[in-house]
């Protein structure tokens, strides 16, 4: 007979083997179990690992003619938001490649491209201004730890305070500070300024000083891109005209920044080209090395790094939380329905940022512009990014000396055309329309962000909603309604929101009135708690008054549909003269069981039937809590009032402004 390995091994070497065999397997199975729940990890945090294995010819193809297109996109824009940051044009490309190769594997939506925009471009301006690179460098990988931060924390919902209004007011405003910032490039003008009003007031003085030459080619560059845009349209759908004129509208950019660059070029072989250059760009790909903690200052002094933390101000916040706000926007955009995992989103742009200051890379995160022109080009996956990415790389180990020759009006007018369309118009129409409130939300934000900064308005534009929705709380719409049933008669008070101790007063002043002129000094009233998803201490001691004070005048208060948690807070502070029921089938058994004044056949209704959740304390103030957890225990059901009701009922009114009808 042959025995089983397990057993052979045990007669070769005993028990002690047995058990080694035994704790192996107990390994090997903790370590398939582990592996078992990593894999769904895995999968969440990259997310290549979901599209890899099926990824096919035909999305490859797709992907390098997308990823071919970005670039061509890319490259122009890079070096344009680079001076707009105040950095030279290398370090525009410098912080396109990392982040365009790292969504490759860490990116949840095909269309996204991480790199420099001109939002992150005039943040990056307005807070290290006139200061040395490393400052930039370091604001970088800061950017990158908040932004992890938030994502650990789990503060994308942060994000959702930002409304649309104030999103709209605050992308208009950086829109035509960034088109007017660039009027001083456009029209070949020296000086500088600091902040939307300082940039007018240094225009109004300097515009006699403008350049034909640049002036000329500005312009013609601006009507040439916004012209060129209009192509995609051109030809029948489908036919070949209309996919060249798509081709020639898509890469519009670096179309307008080639030529003017060879006739720059030419010019300047010639004996001087008589607009600006961009200048020396310094060649090669960028040193990797540790982010900079301290920079040179002012004469031979050293800024430290609290020096250069200090300097940020609110930008140590505002850049990190703008970012994400845009890179979950468009994320949101192109996910065509599906839900956008915030949290990944925002640990890869905090990973593109983080290492991307180790390439000498300033603030990145996603752009409409390019996310728009990867939909367009049929993009598949995230690996489009690859070929975008290869593209700067060989841009700034080839090109770089080339681009001495691009005239500074030629990049000028790249942004001017890219961001006026970025002016949000089309809200105003519905805004007025619908809520004059929002709309002087986005007016507000949109001149405090030109006249203040861009994080001053939009911290005003935030704080303004909140402040909308703090009062929504405090001052819940109040409906009162006199409910008419076979059974008899009650007064019904439903506040519209939640009730925390902003709104007991009001709510008070509601029951009061409610009490006397629906209630007609008799009838009881019941509470529609429905909307509360929990109550706090004020609130819970504001009702008990309330209760008592009704008791004193001869009526009942009684509650109807507070949740669980809400229940439990109640019992918790021991409220005294509580009585709730579930649901609206319940009120019969639990009005009629005091003996309030009521038109009804008790005997008619059985408990079986009402299945009342009662938390009563006696008149003596003996505490009955003991149903309290059979309360808790059933689950509340939210029938409508209406099907209570038999028999018509009297309109309801709001009361929100008890005060002044007091008065």
């Amino acid at each position: 007979m042959i025995r089983p390995r397990q057993q052979r091994g045990e007669r070769r070497h005993g028990p002690q083997a047995s058990r080694v065999w035994a704790r192996g397997q107990e390994g090997i199975t903790a370590a398939a179990g582990c592996a078992g729940r990593a894999a769904p990890l895995l999968r969440r945090r990259l997310p290549i690992s979901k599209w890899l294995p099926t990824y096919g010819r035909e999305d490859a193809v797709a992907d390098l003619v997308a990823g071919f297109t970005l670039g061509l996109t890319l490259i122009p824009q890079s070096i344009a938001y680079a001076l707009l940051a105040g950095l030279s044009p290398q370090y525009g490309l410098y912080s396109s490649f990392l982040g365009s190769l790292l969504y490759v594997p860490l990116g949840t939506i095909k269309e996204v491209s991480i790199g420099p925009t001109s939002l992150m471009s005039l943040l990056t301006s307005e807070y290290t201004h006139d200061q040395p690179v490393q400052v930039v460098v370091l604001l970088t990988f800061l950017t990158g730890a908040v932004q992890m931060l938030m994502a650990l924390l789990q503060l994308g919902f942060l994000v959702d305070l930002i409304s649309d209004p104030v999103t709209s007011g605050f992308t208009s405003a950086y829109s035509v500070m960034i088109a007017v910032s660039q009027v001083k490039g456009l029209l070949g003008l020296r000086f500088k300024a600091h902040g939307f009003v300082d940039t007018l007031y240094q225009l109004g003085r300097h515009i006699h000083e403008a350049k034909l030459a640049d002036s000329l080619l500005g312009l013609g560059c601006i009507a040439v891109l916004l012209s060129m845009k209009k192509l995609s349209t051109a030809g029948a759908p489908g036919s070949r005209v209309r996919r060249a004129a798509w081709v020639l509208s898509i890469g519009r950019n670096a179309i307008v920044v080639l030529v003017c660059a060879v006739v720059a070029y030419v010019l300047e072989q010639g004996g001087g080209a008589p607009f600006a250059l961009s200048g020396q760009v310094e060649p090669g790909l960028p040193p990797l090395d540790l982010p900079p903690f301290s920079a040179p200052g002012p004469g031979n002094a050293t800024l430290s790094f609290t020096d250069m933390v200090s300097s940020y101000g609110g930008g140590l916040l505002v850049v990190p939380v703008v970012g994400v706000l845009a890179n979950i926007a468009i994320a949101k955009s192109f996910s065509n329905g599906a839900p956008v995992d915030a949290s990944q989103e925002m640990v890869t742009l905090a990973v593109c940022n983080l290492l991307g200051s180790f390439v000498s890379s300033m603030p990145t995160c996603g752009a409409f512009t390019r996310s728009a022109v990867s939909n367009a080009s049929g993009v598949r996956t995230p690996l489009s990014g690859l070929y975008s990415g290869a593209m700067i790389l060989l841009a700034l180990v080839l090109l770089t000396p080339y681009f001495y020759y691009i005239p500074k009006a030629t990049l000028a007018a790249v942004l001017i055309s890219a961001v006026v369309f970025l002016v949000d118009l089309d809200i105003l129409r519905p805004l007025w329309r619908s809520s004059k409130r929002s709309l002087l939300v986005t007016v507000l934000t949109f001149a405090a962000c030109l006249g203040m900064g861009v994080e001053v308005g939009l911290l005003l534009g935030v704080a303004l909603e909140l402040a909308y929705l703090v009062y929504l709380w405090a001052r819940p719409p109040v409906t009162v309604q006199l409910c008419k049933a076979s059974w008899g008669e009650y007064v019904l008070v439903r506040p519209d929101v939640g009730l925390f101790f902003p709104a007991v007063g009001v709510v008070r002043d509601a029951v009061l009135l409610a009490s006397t002129q629906e209630g007609a000094g008799g009838l009881p009233l019941v509470l529609d708690c429905a909307h509360f998803r929990n109550l706090d201490y004020t609130a819970v001691k504001g009702l008990e008054a309330l209760v008592r004070e009704l008791g004193k005048r001869g009526q009942a208060l009684r509650f109807m549909g507070l949740s669980g948690s809400a229940l439990r807070v109640v019992a918790a502070l021991d409220m005294q003269g509580f009585a709730h029921c579930a649901a609206p089938r319940d009120l019969p058994d639990l009005l009629l069981a005091d003996g309030d004044k009521l038109v009804a056949d008790r005997d008619s209704l059985s408990r079986a039937e009402t299945r009342v959740a009662l938390v009563r304390v006696d008149a003596d103030g003996s505490d009955a809590n003991e149903v309290a957890s059979r309360a808790l225990a059933e689950a509340p059901d939210r029938d409508a009032v209406d099907g209570l009701r038999e028999a018509p009922q009297e309109a309801p009114h709001e009361l929100s402004a008890l005060q002044g009808k007091k008065q």
